[in-house]
């Protein structure tokens, strides 16, 4: 039988149309923003939980949870990457500032050979 849609399945249809569209922008950017990655997979994990609520399976429900769990991961590792100094070098865009010191067995930069 063709059961019309409820809120919940609009809500798991909108969730499932975040998920993929932020898999697809990390797939076609050279440089995905990962507030917008990580916070649209979020917002998915969190509409498509709702709409297992109702309509329940339980794979599925600890599937979005996890899904949330490494969104909320992502989001507090992006607030942690120090913005850089290089115009159009911003948040997000892989810039970690290494603590490491230069290795004692390296001449200086200008005393290198080619």
């Amino acid at each position: 039988m063709n059961a019309p849609l409820d809120l919940a399945d609009v809500a798991g249809f909108a969730g499932m149309a975040c998920i993929l569209g932020a898999y697809a922008y990390q797939t076609a950017s050279a440089r995905a923003n990962p507030f917008l990655q990580h916070g649209t997979n979020l917002v998915g994990a969190i509409l498509l939980t709702l709409s297992l609520l109702v309509h329940t399976n339980l794979a599925s429900l600890v599937l979005e949870g996890f899904w949330a769990a490494i969104a909320l991961f992502g989001l507090g590792k992006a607030l942690l990457v120090k913005p850089s100094p290089l115009p159009g070098r911003g948040l997000g865009e892989g810039n970690v500032v290494s603590c490491s010191p230069p290795s004692p067995n390296l001449p200086p930069e200008g005393e290198r050979e080619s």
